[in-house]
């Protein structure tokens, strides 16, 4: 796991289906919110988080991109 210079996130710990490992949504306040599945391993909880500040980085969210080409990446 990562900082991002200029970016806030917060990592949250959620029950979520098995099948999801985590997710990120954009906050009003520009900061970002990471929600991990409770319900994984550390390792793939960790590897979740690093997909996720992934998507932050890359500016995933203001691209114009549609989710599945971001998803590729």
């Amino acid at each position: 796991m990562s900082l991002i210079e200029g970016a806030d996130y917060f990592v949250r710990l959620v029950d979520l289906p098995i099948e999801i490992a985590g997710m990120v949504t954009p906050n009003d306040d520009g900061t970002f919110s990471i929600y991990l599945n409770a319900r994984t391993t550390r390792k793939r909880q960790a590897e979740a988080c690093d997909h996720e500040i992934r998507h932050i980085k890359n500016n995933d969210f203001y691209n114009g991109k549609p989710i599945s080409e971001v998803e590729q990446l």
